[in-house]
């Protein structure tokens, strides 16, 4: 299991497009994928759970990944949020 903090720095957070990129993300792999936000968890691989957590800018998640390719998914998603979801 790996247990990784990240700050979100998405000028308007996990909006509908950013969440739509990050679940599309997470279904990529066989790993149950999870996020918390204020000592709540959704799966993340649901984008009705992500939307409900209400990330905005700054916000401060936990990705916790276990399985197979845990590795590998949270390398990606670390790529995803302090890369690619930054510009959109």
């Amino acid at each position: 299991m790996i247990k990784r903090d990240f700050e979100v720095r998405n000028e308007m957070g996990l909006h509908a497009r950013a969440a739509a990129l990050f679940v599309q993300t997470t279904n990529k792999f066989a790993s149950d994928i999870f996020v918390e936000k204020d000592n709540e968890r959704v799966n993340g691989k649901s984008i009705m759970g992500i939307m409900a957590l209400g990330i905005s800018k700054n916000s401060h998640i936990t990705i916790i990944v276990n399985g197979i390719d845990e590795e590998e998914a949270i390398e990606e998603l670390e790529r995803l949020i302090d890369d690619k979801l930054v510009n959109l």
